[in-house]
């Protein structure tokens, strides 16, 4: 037990509370009110309180044995309800959608504010309900991991998880995937899976779930769009097209590369087209031409998953 919650708990304060901090600083005392939030339990550090404040932002304060902490009045610990399952439709294609980390598959914790993984089918459901009409999702978690420290060794089970997911029956895979590193990933599947008969669908989200302009959920209806009804058996990776909600493109994945920070159309064929664009508002794919491996039947053919670790990429 720490020092917060000896604080804490010597005025009975839990989660939901109004609390009013009384803190000496160097520059003077300082006082700060809001209900007080559950904390995650990522560190090790025990002498701070989060707060929601009246604006509706989260605050972490740093305590020590001189601060003085109130109860202004008791509350009720906020909570999320999920919402019932849309229900399932009959003949839908089977989608599978792998986890690696990134802010693709998440939703709001509402009882910290903050964006944490959607776990399974139901919550991805939960998020974004438009996927029900779509297909028929099974929701795994291969990684939790930022995408900077995701890497060869990654890409191999990356690529034998898609394999096994298409041994079991999978109409298409999606694999959700933080942005930063999202092209290196999708050329290295292009080169493992050089045969796949399903498209195999790389996606991310440039802005998270818990904010207004987030192109989490409308990227992921278009991926699981393509990755159950496209006619193409390919890797390929589905962002933004442009800055609007209109239409998500759908890139080969040995030509993408990601070309802004912030933007939610970050990506870019590079030197070449698209393979398609998936029209949000129309719920239709259009193809952008032919030269494409056809959807098929079977399990991958050609699967070469072995990543030689020690090569350096020098950028100048």
């Amino acid at each position: 037990m720490g020092l917060s919650s000896e604080l804490l708990n010597g005025v009975g304060a839990k989660v939901g509370d109004r609390l009013r901090l009384e803190l000496n600083r160097p520059e003077g005392q300082e006082i700060v009110e809001g209900l007080l939030m559950p904390r995650y339990r990522t560190g090790k550090e025990e002498n701070y309180v989060v707060l929601k404040l009246p604006s509706g932002y989260n605050v972490g304060v740093r305590v020590d044995p001189g601060t003085k902490i109130n109860m202004l009045g008791k509350g009720q610990a906020p909570q999320f309800i999920r919402p019932p399952s849309p229900a399932q439709q009959p003949n839908l294609p089977k989608v599978s959608i792998v986890s690696t980390g990134g802010t693709i598959a998440s939703k709001v914790d509402y009882r910290t504010g903050a964006v944490k993984p959607a776990l399974n089918a139901e919550d991805l459901y939960s998020v974004v309900p438009e996927l029900a009409d779509l297909a028929e999702i099974k929701a795994h978690i291969l990684y939790s991991l930022f995408s900077e420290n995701i890497g060869p060794q990654h890409w191999t089970k990356i690529a034998d998880y898609v394999a096994e997911q298409v041994r079991n029956g999978a109409d298409g895979v999606i694999i959700a995937h933080g942005t930063d590193t999202l092209a290196y990933t999708a050329a290295a599947l292009s080169f493992a899976l050089t045969a796949p008969p399903i498209p195999v669908v790389l996606v991310g989200s440039q802005r998270s779930s818990d904010r207004p302009s987030s192109d989490a959920a409308s990227n992921l209806i278009a991926a699981t769009a393509v990755a159950g009804q496209a006619p193409f058996a390919e890797v390929v990776v589905a962002m933004h097209d442009w800055i609007s909600d209109e239409k998500v493109a759908v890139h080969r994945g040995t030509k993408v590369r990601k070309c802004h920070t912030s933007r939610r159309d970050a990506f870019r064929s590079v030197n070449a087209k698209p393979i398609a664009r998936y029209d949000l508002i129309h719920r239709a794919l259009e193809l952008e031409g032919g030269g494409y491996r056809t959807r098929q039947k079977g399990s991958v053919q050609a699967l070469q998953s072995q990543f030689e670790p020690n090569v350096a990429l020098i950028k100048f």
